[in-house]
């Protein structure tokens, strides 16, 4: 062989060696939404899947969500590191005023609609990156707009059979290198419709976090058989709490409403309403404020700063939400209309303990063995984008600053 020869052949192989050591230093992400698991159900010893998992890499006391603690807004906020107010899911069902379309989570055509989710999910920032992703469920990753969902994605199915999302992780997983993704969503919604039919204190719930526990299992199993399980990082969130409700515990607002020509938005914890008239806002404000009793009432530009829900368009005028556990109806209460106040409920206010979710994680970015106090669900976003070694967009609301010390160094 001549030197040519041999320096071509052995710079091919240094080549094939460097690529295939950048290939297996690719980082995994694989985030996982327990919808309505709250934080402190862990603690009932019913879990062990989950807390092996959180006793092995890293533990939050609580997950803080943001306002309102409903499962668009909260979910589209750990995929943006934004609050509702900047990236515009307000809230699982609101008006667009230029169009006077109503946005609701059932409706398949609004759902899709990418109009609606402002801001940039992680997926989209991944894919300007190269970075191949996916999602087995997750709110806004159904846009009709195909740059902006992930590569690889499934149409929402609340049918879908628990184990047939797991396997297509797994599919995904096994694909050749330079198909698979890097980044994947997976989403269960069983504890919080349990939490909603029957509250967070029922035997009924507690079986469904046997139930979604094992499957947590099953996935941890499956990552082991298809050599994923020490190149992955894990992170295991819920999107908000549950708190318990009661038909004794129902604030009805329609003999002030009445009184006035309004259009109102939101049933349970929160109440959007818009005067026809905008003379009528701070008389309707006025008259909400004399019977203020469980509840609370704001002109949009007064809400708590923390709350940050007062700069969106689609956020009317006056928003009024309930104390924790209450319920608010715009009509008279009629249980045959919706359980909303006969089991367990969210949406309240996210610095209340009963709306924190849970943080878990652990895999190859993550330290083991540590435990720390609440984090926020804003700054999960940033927390990704650094595992990835990427920067996060400019004007996000989330801080990598609060969350970094959640990674090795």
């Amino acid at each position: 062989m001549t030197m040519r020869k041999f320096k071509t052949l052995l710079l091919f192989i240094l080549i094939a060696a460097t690529f295939q050591l950048q290939a297996s230093e690719r980082p995994y992400v694989l985030l996982i939404s327990l919808d309505g698991f709250r934080w402190d159900y862990i603690g009932r010893g019913l879990s062990p899947n989950i807390a092996w998992i959180a006793e092995n890499g890293v533990e939050a006391l609580s997950l803080e969500p943001v306002f309102p603690t409903k499962t668009f807004p909260t979910h589209y906020s750990i995929v943006t590191g934004l609050h509702p107010e900047n990236h515009g899911m307000i809230a699982n069902s609101f008006i667009d005023w230029e169009t006077g379309e109503r946005f609701a989570l059932r409706n398949r055509e609004m759902v899709e609609n990418a109009k609606y989710y402002q801001g940039e999910a992680i997926w989209e920032t991944l894919r300007r990156s190269g970075i191949i992703t996916a999602s087995y469920f997750w709110p806004g990753s159904e846009m009709n707009i195909e740059y902006r969902r992930p590569h690889y994605y499934h149409q929402y199915d609340h049918e879908r059979p628990h184990l047939d999302r797991i396997e297509g992780i797994i599919e995904w997983l096994q694909l050749p290198e330079e198909e698979r993704p890097q980044f994947i969503t997976l989403y269960y919604s069983d504890v919080d419709s349990e939490g909603h039919r029957t509250g967070p204190y029922s035997d009924e719930l507690n079986e469904t976090i046997v139930f979604v526990d094992s499957l947590m299992g099953i996935l941890l199993d499956r990552l082991e058989d298809i050599n994923m399980f020490d190149r992955i990082n894990i992170i295991l969130v819920s999107d908000h709490g549950m708190t318990e409700v009661s038909t004794e515990r129902v604030i009805e607002l329609h003999p002030v409403l009445d009184e006035y020509d309004v259009v109102t938005d939101g049933v349970g914890p929160v109440t959007m309403i818009k005067p026809d008239n905008p003379a009528d806002i701070l008389p309707l404000y006025r008259r909400l404020k004399e019977g203020e009793d469980n509840y609370r009432v704001y002109l949009k530009e007064e809400m708590p700063e923390y709350w940050y829900y007062s700069a969106h368009a689609y956020i009317m005028p006056i928003i009024v939400v309930a104390d924790i556990g209450w319920s608010l109806s715009q009509r008279p209460y009629d249980p045959a209309r919706g359980y909303f106040a006969t089991g367990g409920n969210h949406g309240y206010d996210n610095k209340h303990i009963d709306m924190h979710g849970i943080f878990y994680a652990m895999g190859p970015a993550f330290k083991s063995g540590y435990r720390t106090g609440t984090v926020r669900s804003v700054d999960i976003y940033p927390l990704m984008m650094d595992i990835f070694g990427l920067e996060s967009r400019t004007g996000i609301d989330g801080e990598l600053n609060n969350i970094r010390f959640l990674l090795k160094d």
